[in-house]
């Protein structure tokens, strides 16, 4: 029989996300340090910061609990539960100066094993915070999904003429010369294709109904995580797959309404099982 999420946990994420969104708000006009600058990324010492001081809230009051970051993991802790943290979502963004970032913190529950990539996680909550806006969407787990307490739902435009599609490129070359024919064939058909640069952003945004849906290829579990499950707790449908470990992810996000009309311009690697879970 599977334990109960821990008590107050979804307290103590809303409360780790919104002390890292201060941090973030805090340093978005200083001189940034920058860790790591690559083609098409760039990592700031002050995402390592943000994770350490969302591990140390989350640590504080769930001290078995091991964290899946995107600057370090805490894999050495034996749990039925894991979080899994972005302390900065949208750090090219940060970095220069555009204010559309997230802090996006998941929790999730080891349900099984996988056949070929290890345990298999379900993910139970999650929060997505922007801190420029101060907008925080929560849902737990067959609850409903809200922004700053209110309720949210995807859209209901059924039409892609009447449909705003968001696309995340990933930093691999393969996936701009995979996704650029299928923008070509798609642009066309939609009202608009939007390029964010916030993963987190892009689902909750279509749990929200300000966009209908969002696909990348290659994305990280901790971009998606906590956005996910939002947008499936506000009635949209988040396919998912893992290609490769660990934590690398096709994602199609919709509103359900436009799934299937969406996939006929994807990319057959697009075509995801609803039934898929987080592996790795």
């Amino acid at each position: 029989m599977k334990s109960r999420i821990p008590k107050d946990s979804l307290k103590v994420a809303i409360k780790s996300a919104l002390s890292a969104g201060r941090l973030i708000q805090r340093n978005c006009r200083k001189l940034k340090t920058v860790k790591e600058d690559t083609l098409h990324d760039i990592k700031l010492d002050l995402d390592v910061q943000a994770q350490d001081l969302i591990e140390s809230i989350l640590f504080r009051a769930f001290k078995d609990i091991p964290v899946v970051g995107e600057e370090k993991s805490t894999i050495n802790i034996d749990s039925e539960f894991r979080w899994v943290v972005d302390p900065i979502d949208g750090t090219v963004n940060y970095a220069y100066g555009i204010p559309h970032v997230a802090v996006a913190i998941a929790l999730q529950r080891c349900i099984g094993n996988c056949d070929k990539h290890g345990k298999q996680y379900l993910t139970e909550l999650g929060v997505v915070y922007d801190p420029f806006k101060e907008e925080l969407w929560t849902a737990e787990r067959n609850k409903v999904s809200r922004l700053n307490g209110k309720i949210i739902h995807v859209s209901t435009r059924s039409q892609l003429s009447d449909c705003i599609i968001a696309v995340g490129f990933a930093r691999f070359d393969s996936n701009f010369k995979k996704i650029l024919p299928q923008i070509e064939q798609l642009g066309p058909k939609v009202k608009k294709i939007r390029i964010m640069g916030s993963a987190a952003l892009d689902l909750v945004y279509v749990a929200s109904g300000r966009l209908d849906a969002y696909w990348e290829a290659g994305v990280r579990l901790w971009d998606i995580a906590a956005g996910g499950l939002i947008l499936e707790c506000a009635g949209g449908q988040f396919e998912h797959a893992l290609i490769q470990s660990p934590h690398f992810y096709h994602i199609l996000a919709t509103n359900k309404l436009i799934t299937s009309s969406l996939k006929s311009f994807i990319d057959n690697a697009f075509l995801i099982s609803p039934d898929e879970y987080f592996c790795d």
